[in-house]
């Protein structure tokens, strides 16, 4: 029985028309801002290649499951940065995938100051699988016992205030409001809603081994009320390093990481929620690997 309530919920409460938290959320996010904000495309001065893969609520059946994959660097003899990205959001029968591809321009405002300013381009795909889904009323008009899906345009836009020790963004992903319509199933018409996002950070050298870098972002969707997540990072050598962060409404966590030979980036973290969903829950588990290439940044960067 518990597990027909959670499929029906499930169809409802992600496709149902809740204006709410329709994004993936990541603890990890200060290993990867550029699948928050597109102007962070080729910020690095070199290339990247990033996967995020989360599961979440272990425990509990049907749960979340969020895979993540992106890839963005400089064109330096153009002042220009690119990316992609693509995830898949599945939950129960539903499922979210989308892909985006990036834009950004950088100027240098200063010897050590830069901006960014970034676009985004892509699509969405809504799907519920209805063969996934075991009615209490088999008679129920509101689902049927077939897979469906729509898709739908993405757009966002970003920038990216920056230098070697802070960063400051904002971002609008799902920028132009659109509704996935699903004709066969009954009232769960999916209306992607705009959402805003602020990162800051700051990298605080404690010596000559260790690092401090606190993070902060802000998410608001209307009319859901605004979450902030601070975390931060202690690092060792630039290549070990564990931290903590809290986000509001949702959950504490744990991170542990490593680089090996500032080339591969292996990262892992746990959270423990702060809601009731805990009682059914053993936390939620991230897992993050990272690839730089073409490390030796050019001399005509244009961010140099």
């Amino acid at each position: 029985m518990k597990k027909i309530k959670l499929a029906t919920l499930l169809v409802i409460a992600c496709f149902g028309g809740l204006k709410a938290q329709q994004l993936p959320i990541y603890s990890q996010y200060m290993l990867n801002n550029f699948s928050l904000n597109p102007a962070i495309a080729g910020t690095d001065g070199y290339w990247n290649v990033k996967s995020d893969n989360r599961f979440q609520w272990m425990g509990i059946t049907d749960a979340p499951r969020t895979y993540m994959l992106t890839f963005d660097g400089p064109i330096t003899t153009q002042h220009i940065g690119i990316g992609a990205y693509v995830f898949t959001d599945i939950t129960g029968p539903t499922r979210r995938t989308g892909f985006t591809s990036a834009y950004s321009y950088h100027l240098k405002l200063t010897d050590n100051l830069k901006l960014s300013l970034g676009i985004s381009a892509g699509i969405l795909q809504f799907s519920v699988d209805g063969q996934a889904i075991t009615l209490i009323q088999q008679n129920d008009q509101a689902l049927v016992n077939q897979f469906e899906s729509a898709i739908v345009p993405d757009f966002a836009a970003g920038a990216y205030l920056y230098n070697d020790k802070f960063y400051v963004g904002i971002s609008a992903p799902q920028i132009v409001p659109v509704t996935a319509k699903l004709n066969n199933f009954a009232g769960a018409d999916d209306e992607m809603v705009t959402h805003f996002y602020a990162t800051a950070g700051y990298k605080f050298d404690l010596g000559h081994e260790f690092e401090l870098d606190p993070c902060f972002v802000a998410n608001y969707v209307n009319p859901v009320p605004p979450q902030f997540d601070l975390g931060a990072r202690l690092i060792y050598t630039k290549k070990f390093w564990i931290g903590a962060g809290y986000r509001t409404m949702d959950a504490a966590y744990a991170l542990v990481g490593y680089t090996y030979q500032d080339a591969i980036t292996f990262g892992f973290s746990y959270d423990y929620s702060v809601t009731d969903i805990q009682k059914y829950s053993s936390g939620t588990t991230e897992i993050f690997i990272g690839i730089k290439f073409n490390k030796h940044k050019s001399p005509d960067h244009p961010l140099m």
